[in-house]
């Protein structure tokens, strides 16, 4: 899946911001390439209102 941070990640929660991190989105535009699976699906559910999916 294809994931693409829209939103700036300044005023989030550490751990919205540690999550996005995790998935290596820093800046807003950032894509990153990530396997379609549970783990990457709950940290894309944890900050749903910053990023774009497509499958």
């Amino acid at each position: 899946m294809k994931i693409t941070l829209v939103k700036s990640l300044i005023g989030c929660k550490k751990d919205q911001i540690a999550t996005a991190n995790s998935l290596g989105l820093k800046k807003v535009g950032d894509v990153t390439e990530q396997p379609d699976n549970a783990q990457t699906n709950g940290k894309v559910n944890k900050i749903v209102h910053l990023v774009k999916v497509c499958k």
